[in-house]
């Protein structure tokens, strides 16, 4: 149960008056009466392992967890809010820890949203709902396409992609676990596999970005070998190939040379401390006809496993000669992935994180819509990234065309993230984004891993339960017309009047007629 800050009021008085009665009678007793509880509490802190703010920063940690439980009167001052005033990050914050530590996770006094704010967006339910019992509690979808050989049994909700390096080994250990113990997936980023991700034992989706780290020679060339060698490990479920992400779209990244230890040059196949580059481009392919016959390459080396890009909506025409390019070789991915301008990095240029990029929703209507033009959806999935946290975000996107979600942040937080927004600076409080040893000691992983997958489950309730009370069966039934949008005080909108369906095959039509002109 939740401390009440009248108790830390009242005892912060007792313990006042107590040290100034000691002081006046004897300043030895009164030093001692000051300083042994604090010494106790100091020892305490150090020794739990559920709370990382309290272990490395024993006493003055509670400082945080004081603040936490009076947020309705104080943490509204401190959090940001969108462009209606919504306090976006207080919700889903709360909501994330409740989920993670399996505590009730309802609120008192109904929404706390205005509905009639532009913007606001509400899902249809049915007067006949679905009964428990009717209901798949354990929602998955099979990835593979007619080329695959070893198709994956997807859940509709898996970790996305973190890098160790930009995660600590603490954190890696921890998501990982909640993946096993969830039966979910577990996005390694394109920092390769490290044992972090192994150990646990949990389900891998092996990113290969543009340095191919865990699968390049040491020019930074494609090294089909040692792609062969990770590719075809147990644990590995599905490649996916990374063509950009939301964060940073078209921009490389940088290992400086002093971040560049044995452990992290052995996983990602580099020589120690040196300047590692990734280019913001792939080496291995520089047209979609080569990309589709990379894809065939990758699919024939990891023994038939599926094979996927992730990529945000850039130049539209482009993604348009990728599906030509399917046609023309007959090469299909098995899935892509759709990130968000929305998603989050470490660190990126501002202008990159606010200026580039097709949006979550917008990129994702427009891929699975193109796909489907060409008569292409059937045989390729759709994943979905960028700001997934609840429920509703899942069958938001899933309206849209997804078929699984991926969540970044929400793992994060379920690990212990206080977004510090430190994560660039080594210095992050809570253990998660740093390689500093004496922070990353904070994170336990036996116990984060256990919240990790209480989020997973406790949110896959809610989508289950959001379905059933919209009289879905599955979430393969969720189409754009359940999902509403209040565009003006007067008018109300669909997705499906805001998206309009394109019709299978529609786009083929169109190109046949300007072949014929």
């Amino acid at each position: 149960m939740k401390a009440r800050p009248a108790f830390f009021l009242i005892s912060f008085l007792v313990i006042a008056t107590t040290v100034a009665v000691s002081v006046w009678v004897t300043p030895v007793w009164g030093l001692f009466l000051l300083i042994g509880p604090l010494f106790v509490i100091g020892v305490s802190d150090v020794l739990q392992k559920k709370q990382a703010i309290r272990r490395n920063f024993p006493i003055i940690g509670h400082g945080r967890y004081l603040l936490e439980n009076i947020r309705p009167e104080i943490m509204q001052y401190f959090v940001e809010t969108d462009t209606e005033g919504r306090p976006i990050n207080r919700i889903f914050r709360s909501l994330i820890y409740q989920r993670a530590k399996s505590v009730n996770d309802t609120t008192p006094f109904g929404t706390q949203m205005d509905v009639y704010n532009t913007g606001y967006e509400w899902m249809e339910h049915s007067m006949y709902p679905k009964t428990f019992e009717e209901m798949d509690h354990d929602p998955r979808v099979v990835i593979g396409g007619p080329d695959c050989q070893q198709p994956y049994s997807s859940s509709v909700l898996n970790i996305s992609a973190m890098s160790f390096g930009s995660l600590s080994k603490n954190a890696v250990l921890a998501l990982n676990g909640g993946a096993k113990d969830g039966r979910f997936a577990h996005n390694t980023g394109e920092g390769g596999i490290s044992t972090y991700h192994l150990e646990p034992g949990g389900d891998l989706i092996w990113q290969v970005g543009t340095g191919y780290f865990g699968c390049r020679d040491l020019e930074g060339r494609f090294d089909p070998e040692l792609f062969a060698k990770n590719a075809t490990r147990p644990e590995v479920k599905m490649v996916e190939v990374k063509l950009s992400q939301g964060a940073k779209p078209g921009h490389g990244g940088i290992l400086p040379a002093g971040k560049n230890t044995p452990e992290i040059a052995a996983i990602r196949n580099v020589q120690v401390g040196t300047t590692v580059a990734s280019p913001p481009y792939h080496t291995a392919f520089t047209n979609p006809m080569e990309m589709m016959s990379f894809i065939q390459e990758l699919r024939k080396l990891s023994g038939g496993k599926p094979i996927g890009f992730k990529l945000c909506v850039g130049n539209r025409r482009e993604f348009v000669e990728v599906c030509e390019a399917m046609l023309a070789t007959g090469i299909k991915p098995d899935f892509i992935t759709v990130d968000g301008a929305e998603g989050g990095t470490g660190a990126a240029p501002v202008e990159f994180s606010n200026s580039l990029g097709m949006p979550l929703r917008d990129g994702l209507a427009f891929v699975h819509d193109t796909l489907k033009g060409f008569d292409l959806r059937k045989d390729v999935k759709l994943l979905a990234a960028g700001k997934i946290i609840s429920a509703f975000h899942m069958i938001r996107a899933i309206a849209l065309g997804a078929d699984v979600c991926y969540s970044a942040r929400a793992m994060m937080m379920a690990v212990g993230c206080i977004q510090a927004l430190q994560c660039h600076s080594n210095t992050c409080p809570t253990g998660v984004a740093t390689q500093d040893a004496v922070l990353m000691k904070g994170l336990d992983p036996a116990n984060k891993r256990e919240r990790v997958a209480n989020f997973h489950q406790n949110t896959l309730d809610a989508f289950v339960e959001m379905l059933a009370a919209a009289g879905l069966a599955n979430s393969q039934e969720i189409r754009r017309k359940h999902i509403l949008r209040r565009v003006t005080m007067q008018e109300v909108l669909s997705y499906a009047e805001l998206y309009p369906v394109v019709d299978t095959g529609a786009l083929l039509e169109k190109r046949a007629e300007s072949l014929k002109a």
